[in-house]
């Protein structure tokens, strides 16, 4: 146990994480040359497409230490004994005498994490399974709104934080500015140097991990009752469903009894191992390791994580995480009513790999039948899309994204909802409460003005401002509609993609607001109607059926789109009709014969009209984020 180091990466999106782990396996060996290739941890197509980390993924590196000499820590690097980080388990205790080191194998248990904000979750439950973290900043973006998240977060666990400068190689990285920056900002004076891409000074950066980062807290031992914190999950079809752990106590064995404490489950460890990067069977996992336990269960419900993983019912539970809560709800529909079924499939069959979602049945007299699907973020939503259509063949028209919105009704009872079909009859309701969000925004002093101005306008409330030497963070109480209403795009044109964001749910305020239906065809389609404030509600209106007149394809029939709320039209816009030519057959003859094909003519489209079908594109329900 002495001799294991666990530790995770944690960075603003594409700072290098994921290209430091792999320079990582290549300089410990645990990956061959010969299998080498870039992002070897983002297993998911769309994750190496992309770009991006969208699941942790843990790893064990064995590192040979090959010193004549031994080496310890001066006392300035020896943490604080009573140091303890809120889940309980884990104190940063560190004797002096465990520090020494020479011609040593150590165990490295490293946890890759993602860095976009939809998945802050996922590295919450790296950081929890581990006792450092490396914090990795590129030289040529600087510090960002990630990057400030991750580290307070763990600072919060009281683990071990080592500073470092990426990309050092690139001509247009400003290294003496990043260490300014890390220096003013966290107060770190002299951080590591490295490329990842080079593997330049990954080598030294291995051997302050194992100088720094402590050892697993002695109190945790091989002997005693067996607990260990299940920091994710996931299900094969072969092997079942299968519990990512760190052990805190005692020992796991292959053909163990054990329980899950949260659900009082029973569970056998069929299959124990580690990951090295691919699962690899080792018959055991001891205090202080990460591994993996194949589980004799099926159903990954049972399974939840922040559990805690023991043999005795009567043990101590771990603390873990807070439940993940939707935050983006999203409606998807078949194009083919008929896949439906396929649909329902796909989703149980996806859900079994990220639980992060949830999905419940509903029907749109438009669209038809379909399902809701509450998500973290629209990067989440547009991944799962992506992943539905391509895993499983689907074709999905996907609607406007909205949040859950609570309700007090004029008899005093509190429901919340999550879509505006959802909103009772306005008579009834004496208060309608909005998501409220905290938004930390990163940007150059030059972008100040348009920042803040774009704040306002999406009814942000300024908290707090500070420099931060040429860098400037405002902190802003902003509804989580303006969030997906666009707030983002339009954060990156007005600062030129150099202003950053992160936010976390702060609750819900009571607002002014009203359900915008949309009509297109005299027929309400529900599927584009949103909540929006009362005084926004004339100006989104007029924007949104002028977007959608430019969506909706032409038919021989004129289409009015019209918004409104309640009986009351705000706004209106017509799709023009194709005029056919039916009588260009008619080269002569009388008038009499031309007026009667015309009257025939214009009465079809009347009934078009009433009961035709208007096909709307996948543009039209986003076209709400664009007003």
């Amino acid at each position: 146990m002495l001799n294991i180091r666990n530790f995770a990466i944690i960075a603003h999106v594409d700072h290098g994480k994921s290209t430091l782990a792999d320079r990582m396996l290549e300089i410990t060996g645990t990956v061959s040359k010969r299998e080498m290739q870039n992002q070897i941890l983002d297993s998911n197509p769309i994750e190496r497409e992309r770009g991006i980390t969208i699941k942790l993924a843990p790893v064990r590196m064995i590192y040979k230490i090959l010193n004549t000499k031994s080496e310890i820590l001066n006392k300035s690097q020896i943490p604080n004994p009573k140091t303890q980080n809120n889940l309980g388990f884990r104190n940063s205790l560190v004797n002096e005498n465990h520090l020494e080191f020479a011609n040593s194998e150590y165990i490295l248990n490293l946890i890759d994490t993602p860095g976009h904000v939809d998945f802050s979750y996922e590295v919450n439950r790296s950081l929890a399974a581990c006792e450092g973290a490396i914090l990795l900043v590129d030289a040529t973006q600087g510090i960002q709104a990630q990057t400030l998240a991750h580290y307070h977060h763990a600072q919060k666990l009281g683990l071990t934080v080592i500073p470092v400068i990426n990309k050092i190689d690139i001509a247009t990285a400003d290294v003496a500015g990043t260490k300014k920056q890390m220096a003013e900002i966290l107060g770190f004076d002299s951080p590591l140097l490295i490329s990842a891409k080079t593997g330049m000074g990954v080598q030294d950066l291995l051997e302050n991990i194992i100088k720094r980062i402590p050892a697993p807290n002695e109190a945790e031992g091989e002997v005693g009752p067996v607990r260990a914190l299940i920091f994710n999950s996931n299900f094969d079809v072969h092997l079942g469903v299968i519990a990512w752990v760190r052990v805190v106590d005692g020992q796991i064995r292959t053909g163990d009894k054990l329980f899950l404490l949260g659900t009082k489950s029973p569970a056998t460890a069929l299959e124990v191992g580690v990951f090295s990067p691919a699962k690899t069977p080792t018959g055991k996992l001891s205090s202080g390791e990460v591994g993996y336990v194949v589980t004799n269960l099926r159903d990954i419900s049972q399974i939840q994580t922040g559990d805690t993983l023991c043999n005795d019912l009567t043990a101590t539970p771990l603390p873990g995480y807070q439940p993940l809560k939707p935050v983006v709800f999203v409606s998807f529909y078949p194009t083919d009513g008929g896949e439906i079924n396929a649909f329902r499939t796909a989703l149980s069959k996806l859900r079994l790999q990220d639980s992060s979602f949830t999905y419940t049945p509903e029907f749109s007299p438009a669209l038809g039948n379909g399902f809701r699907l509450g998500l973290l973020g629209l990067l989440h939503a547009d991944i799962v899309q992506e992943r539905l259509e391509r895993e499983f063949g689907l074709n999905l028209i996907a609607a406007a994204p909205s949040v859950s919105y609570q309700i007090l009704l004029t008899n005093h009872e509190l429901i919340t909802i999550n879509q505006p079909a959802g909103l009772p009859d306005p008579s009834s309701i004496k208060e309608i409460r909005e998501p409220i969000i905290h938004a930390s925004l990163f940007l150059p002093q030059s972008y100040l003005g348009a920042v803040m101005q774009l704040s306002q306008d999406h009814r942000g409330t300024l908290i707090d401002m500070s420099y931060l030497g040429n860098l400037v963070q405002l902190r802003y109480s902003l509804p989580l509609a303006e969030l997906i209403r666009g707030f983002h795009d339009q954060l990156k044109s007005v600062s030129q993609g150099f202003a950053t964001l992160d936010y976390e749910l702060a609750g819900y305020l009571a607002a002014d607001l009203v359900k915008l239906d949309i009509l297109i065809a005299s027929d309400k389609v529900d599927a584009l109607s949103q909540i929006v404030p009362r005084s926004q509600s004339p100006y989104l209106a007029r924007g949104l059926v002028e977007r959608l007149k430019d969506l909706i394809p032409r038919t021989q029939f004129e289409i009015a789109i019209q918004a409104a709320i309640g009986g009351t039209v705000l706004a209106r816009a017509d799709v023009k009709a194709f005029r056919k030519d039916v009588i260009a057959k008619l080269s002569g003859g009388d008038q009499t014969r031309k007026d009667k094909l015309l009257k025939k003519q214009k009465k079809g489209k009347s009934r078009m009209k009433r009961f035709g079908k208007v096909d709307l594109p996948q543009e039209a329900f986003l076209s709400i984020l664009k007003v």
